[in-house]
């Protein structure tokens, strides 16, 4: 299976820059359009807005696909409201898309239902094969396609680090969203990885925003040792709000995406989102060429990013050992 690489994809801004001053970028990108004057039309349907959408553009620009020019985006964010995904599913079926782009399993399985003809691709979906959205990675079958992110492999590796970040590790809290079934999958694989290591693990239940202030009462009463937060919609959504309680409780957590430690979390182990949507433009130029969804195998990552916030740990009186140190793919000072 073809993996995809987490940095060897990433747009050259200064080689692009040279290519655009020489005049040649624009008829090399033209060139490379399927059809000359066509205008192509691809529909996005997501929770909210998030900046690693921004490589998925990036990549079709480089392909010869640019909004305004050759390239028109129909956007729908449901902010949260996961039962609008039908809705907006159905909508992109009136508007006669050429392809539609999904950022969640709930939204991946309303397009799914909408219609069997469109084109469909998936950047990031979690356990596709066993949520239903594909028949196998191989063989996708039908009109859907993308990336895959396993999450059995790291829900074993985020534990295995906390274990070595924080050796008498017992007690784990996770919070996930009950209402994806891709995030049930990874609540499971991480329970096998629990009680490997002899974790005794809780799992807190969200499905509505509301959800979140009996968590972190919970949370705040147990006291567990660290806390395992998954990335989906609504975690994302919430992000500030969960990083903010981890420091005012110093809980140490542990995310599945990068941006979070950026923003101040204590460490996260995952796969690099901006690189999975930069690699989905791949499919959708592939699609506008002619090639069935059915006919271009899934692929999952080759490498995940460990990123470690030194600010939050210290703020947290927690000491990262230097051969986690040395693992890590970015250190945040």
């Amino acid at each position: 299976m073809v993996g995809v690489g987490v940095g060897g994809e990433t747009m050259r801004r200064r080689d692009l820059i040279i290519l655009v001053g020489s005049g040649v970028a624009g008829r090399a990108l033209g060139a490379r359009a399927q059809e000359a004057g066509k205008i192509w039309r691809m529909g996005l349907i997501a929770h909210r807005y998030e900046t690693f959408y921004a490589q998925l553009f990036t990549g079709l620009r480089q392909l010869g696909y640019e909004e305004g020019r050759n390239l028109v985006v129909e956007r729908r964010y449901a902010e949260g409201h996961a039962e609008q995904f039908p809705d907006f599913a159905a909508e992109m079926v009136r508007l006669n898309v050429d392809v539609i782009i999904v950022v969640t399993t709930p939204a991946a399985l309303a397009v799914k239902k909408a219609t069997t003809t469109i084109p469909v691709v998936f950047p990031n979906a979690i356990n596709p094969v066993e949520t239903g959205v594909v028949a196998s990675l191989a063989h996708p079958r039908d009109n859907v396609t993308g990336g895959a992110i396993p999450t059995a492999e790291l829900s074993a590796k985020r534990l295995e680090f906390f274990k070595e970040v924080m050796p008498a590790l017992s007690r784990a809290a996770v919070l996930w969203n009950s209402g994806n079934p891709s995030v049930s999958l990874g609540l499971r694989d991480t329970r096998i990885a629990a009680e490997k290591l002899g974790i005794d693990l809780k799992p807190l239940e969200l499905r509505e925003p509301e959800d979140f202030a009996t968590a972190f009462a919970r949370l705040t009463q147990d006291r567990p040792d660290v806390l395992i937060v998954f990335q989906d919609a609504i975690t994302l959504q919430h992000r500030k709000q969960i990083i903010d309680f981890t420091a005012q409780q110093r809980l140490p957590a542990m995310y599945t995406a990068r941006e979070w430690a950026q923003e101040g979390g204590l460490m996260s182990y995952g796969e690099n989102l901006g690189a999975m949507f930069y690699r989905a433009a791949y499919f959708v130029d592939r699609i506008f060429k002619g090639t069935k969804p059915a006919d271009l195998p899934v692929e999952q990552p080759t490498k995940f990013d460990l990123v470690l916030n030194l600010k939050t740990a210290k703020a947290l009186g927690i000491t990262f050992p230097a051969l986690i140190l040395a693992r890590a793919d970015e250190v945040i000072e």
